[in-house]
């Protein structure tokens, strides 16, 4: 095919649609198709890369099959190969494969001599990231250094759906840090100091972002939550708590018959004349503008956000099973997921734990999930804006990485700086930044060294000075729900605190279960799987159907939890009529228990099916609801006791009137009901103190929280996030959860027939495209490689290995000689490492270093020191080096040292699922 026509710089196509057109065409000797235009590389319909290798059944994000799941063991012959984790959804195209997405520049052998650097700018070269490296200096020492550092190979982008390898991106770290170290001029100074600063520049930038973002939300939902109710005659634009500053929202409560007048405020049944203050009217006003709102919501995550619409050239253009192009028959294989959807915590968990998945944290997600989570809360759904909070800070983290190629071109030294952006989140959330560095360390961080979490401690600090300054709540103060508790706590109430904790942990326990079967066995398993809008409809009309009578389920959620929280004093009646005037009268503490009780079922009840809707959407705030709201009542239940019986021994250290404060049980039941959900503990109790500015009842909050995390964790052993992650099938390693291995062997894991590439073969371009297709169609995944063998010179029968090369690079040289499908490839096993060891395409248009380079020779993208086990090793050691080392694959030895398999990330992941652990 050296006379078909090139690919120039001004060529359409997009970047994927390039590299799958000069593979497929590679040794094609067919007619050509006249359809396509001249500038689109030509494409036979008899090349092997036109068959189909979508034939993957249905699944999620798509790791572990439930085939899988409930395979009864995992014992692996020699002839056999584990099964591998099912395919992943689609992931970006490249707009229907015809249209382009930018200009791209793909340079061949052939015109490669009357190229320069030049022409192309300061485009970044097709799927690599791996900068060029020109050695300044010919000292040995530095050489050896140098070549220490390279043993890995060039790497190319990550595509979506794979994981990182954490060791290959350390090394090159250390490899541009020390080439900034060893030059002494004044500028290299200058450079290395700025350098050293740009990690705090950044996480100062997004800080300040994460919480002008929060401002703007939190005001946007508070006008459109009133706007359900009426408007303000003296301001259209202004919330009804700023319409009315001299009073609080008024309503119908079982001990008050009165309403607080605010003449400004006028609702929408008024405007009608006819039927002024109606209630029917009233209700439909309510019930329409919530439905518009949540539609809105949902309609924008699903125009935005949806995961076949990103068109990124970082993309394989043939790994992917979107790379027979215009094939939507095998395209309903697939699975369509929305990224803004959900609170994205359980997807943040995944991606710091190493998974790529391209756009989750763009430009477009962070405003589809900025506005659909203002429309969402303001709804009145059961859901809150505290979890996508984290998923926005994220967004923002990872756009503003891109302004340095320090961390735009390095995958583990970015999640440093998502790490921070965790932070940051749950700062602007809950006024809490110490609470949200121990979040970030405790919840979603996989590593978090100390210059992470002093970074994620002074992003946390920038996003909440910043916050306090904008003032979103117009009180001055940042802490959400602060209480002036002026009594202390007695040591009788221990019990019902271990009481209040155990709760907490069955409510958190059988609300994850009942969520993750609503998800898979109703959601995703009926006809709601196709219909998110109609399922966004029903529920925000059931939501408005239960909610509208009830003041505690009417109130939005943010709103009941500072109520519940609130001190009462005694004779003195509150605006939301939980504070009694007599509170050892039956007849008033009857109907505020049942109205709790009746708001406690229909919320709980609402939020099950809301959570997980096609809208962003938070668990914190529903779940320190239902907390507060069971402790409310406790705490009123106990203090009627005190009153109807003083004399009881149980009451013997309580003295005075206020002895028993029903809020300070609401504070601990809405710290043990989260516990419960979400199985934080530390940052958790934390958080609760920065929320409320009291440290008095630190130990009540740590007791609740222990008891809830115990009761939780006996009942099921996986919170809200990690049945998420089970429902989507997320590749995430729980590095904290230990596995009991039994009389399990890594002969039980490890796959013996993976392709490979063996020396002593004829290896042409040809024959590795050949390989890598059938790779593509056998399986697809694509954090395994091909690894390098020879035969040993002591035993014809016996192999060895001489390094493995990962699928996407092999893609990536192939592409670079796809017009010479003829020509013999070669792996040098004694490579001496050229300086283009750790350089992209760009390096091969330098002129300086053009002549001393083999573009047949694959060398430089073998990795030559993966990480190795023999045949006889615990599993526990595979663990580690997974876990600790964040390796993409192991390869397995026995103990003469001859090649006997290797085990990959994700084959690993699904080895874990079978063991189960203690």
């Amino acid at each position: 095919m050296a006379n078909s026509s090139e690919v120039g710089p001004n060529a359409a196509p997009s970047s994927t649609f390039v590299r799958r057109a000069r593979l497929q065409r590679l040794g094609s000797t067919g007619p050509q198709s006249d359809s396509l235009p001249s500038d689109v590389p030509r494409m036979s319909e008899n090349t092997p890369f036109n068959q189909s290798a979508r034939s993957q059944p249905d699944s999620n994000y798509g790791t572990i099959p439930r085939s899988l799941l409930r395979h009864p063991s995992l014992q692996f012959s020699r002839k056999q190969i584990p099964p591998r984790l099912a395919n992943l959804p689609e992931p970006p195209r490249s707009a229907n494969n015809s249209q382009p997405s930018s200009p791209m520049f793909s340079p061949s052998l052939r015109n490669l001599s009357n190229l320069s650097f030049s022409r192309i700018g300061n485009q970044r070269p097709i799927s690599a990231y791996d900068a060029t490296f020109h050695s300044e200096s010919k000292d040995d020492g530095d050489l050896g250094m140098n070549m220490d550092a390279k043993k890995n190979g060039v790497r190319v982008w990550y595509s979506s759906y794979s994981s990182i390898d954490w060791m290959h991106d350390a090394i090159k770290e250390s490899l541009r840090f020390s080439r900034l170290r060893k030059k002494k001029s004044l500028k290299a100074r200058i450079r290395l100091a700025f350098d050293r600063l740009l990690g705090w520049i950044i996480v100062t930038l997004v800080g300040f972002l994460t919480a002008v973002f929060a401002y703007l939300v939190v005001t946007g939902e508070r006008w459109l939550f009133s706007l359900k109710d009426g408007y303000c005659t003296q301001d259209w634009t202004r919330a009804k708590e700023l319409c009315c500053p001299q009073t609080n929202p008024m309503m119908i409560f079982p001990t008050s018959s009165r309403e607080i007048e605010c003449p400004e405020w006028r609702q929408w049944s008024e405007l009608i004349t006819w039927t002024r203050g109606s209630s029917t009217v009233q209700f439909m006003t309510y019930t329409f503008i919530a439905i518009v709102l949540a539609v809105s919501s949902c309609w924008l995550t699903l125009l935005l956000t949806k995961s076949t619409s990103f068109v990124t050239r970082k993309e394989s253009g043939v790994l992917g099973p979107d790379f027979q192009d215009g094939s939507e028959a095998t395209a309903v294989h697939r699975k369509v997921f929305y990224y803004a959807s959900g609170s994205g915590i359980p997807e943040l968990k995944a991606i710091l734990s190493g998974f790529v998945i391209h756009g989750y944290l763009g430009g477009r997600v962070l405003i589809a999930k900025s506005v659909g989570l203002a429309l969402s809360v303001a709804s009145g759904l059961q859901l809150g804006k505290e979890g996508p909070f984290v998923h926005i800070a994220c967004c923002i983290g990872n756009i503003v990485s891109r302004l340095a190629s320090k961390y735009e071109n390095n995958e583990a030294k970015r999640r440093e700086i998502l790490s921070a952006a965790c932070a940051a989140g749950v700062a602007v959330a809950f006024g809490a930044p110490i609470g949200g560095t121990l979040f970030s360390l405790e919840e979603v961080s996989y590593f978090f060294p100390a210059k992470v979490m002093w970074r994620s401690f002074f992003c946390a600090m920038i996003a909440a000075i910043t916050l306090k300054l904008l003032n979103p709540f117009g009180t001055g103060k940042l802490v959400l729900f602060q209480v002036t508790y002026d009594k202390d706590w007695h040591a009788f109430e221990l019990l019902p605190f271990v009481i209040l904790g155990v709760f907490g942990g069955v409510y958190g326990a059988y609300f994850s279960k009942l969520n993750f079967r609503w998800s898979r066995d109703v959601r995703n398993a009926t006809w709601l799987k196709n219909h998110p809008v109609v399922e966004v409809f029903l529920v925000t009309l059931a939501t408005s159907a239960f909610c509208f009578l009830n003041p505690y389920t009417r109130m939005g959620g943010t709103e009941l939890v500072s109520a519940l929280f609130s001190e009462c004093h005694k004779g003195v009646e509150d605006e939301w009529g939980l504070c009694l005037s007599d509170p050892g009268s039956w007849a008033q503490v009857t109907p505020i228990v049942c109205a709790l009780l009746l708001a406690l079922v229909v919320r709980g009840a609402l939020t099950l099916v809301t959570f997980g809707i096609r809208l962003p959407a938070g668990i914190f705030i529903p779940s320190l609801a239902a907390g507060a709201m069971v402790g409310r009542v406790f705490g009123i239940l106990l203090q009627f006791l005190r009153y109807r019986h003083p004399d009881l021994g149980f009451f013997s250290a309580c003295s005075g009137d206020n002895c028993i404060i029903p809020g300070l049980y609401a504070m601990v039941g809405a710290a043990a009901s989260l516990a419960g959900v979400t199985r934080t503990t530390v940052s958790l109790a934390v958080i609760m103190f920065e929320l409320t500015d009291t440290l008095s009842y630190t130990i009540p909050i740590m007791i609740a929280v222990l008891c809830a995390k115990t009761t939780a964790d006996a009942l099921e052993e996986k919170g809200i996030y990690e049945l998420v992650i089970d429902v989507a099938h997320l590749p995430y390693l729980d590095c904290k959860k230990p596995f009991l291995w039994g009389d399990r062997q890594i002969a039980d894991v490890i796959v013996r027939d993976v392709d490979n590439i063996r020396l002593d073969q004829d290896n042409t371009v040809k024959t590795l495209r050949d390989k890598l297709q059938d790779f593509l169609q056998h399986d697809g995944n694509q954090d395994a490689g091909f690894p390098i063998l020879r035969v040993d010179e002591h035993d014809e029968d016996s192999t060895r290995l001489v390094g493995v090369i990962g699928a996407r690079e092999l893609e990536h040289a192939l592409f670079i000689v796809a017009d010479h499908p003829d020509e013999t490839i070669t792996f040098q096993t004694t490579y001496l490492h050229h300086p283009l060891a750790s350089s992209s395409i760009s390096s091969l248009l330098d002129d300086t270093n053009r002549s001393s380079f083999d573009m047949f020779d694959f060398s430089v993208y073998m990795d030559q020191a993966p990480l190795t086990i023999t045949l006889n090793s615990p599993l526990e050691l595979v663990q580690q080096f997974f876990v600790k080392l964040g390796a993409r694959y192991v390869v397995v030895t026995d103990m003469d040292g001859y090649y006997e398999g290797i085990i990959d990330k994700k084959t690993w992941l699904a080895f874990l699922n079978e063991a189960g652990g203690d």
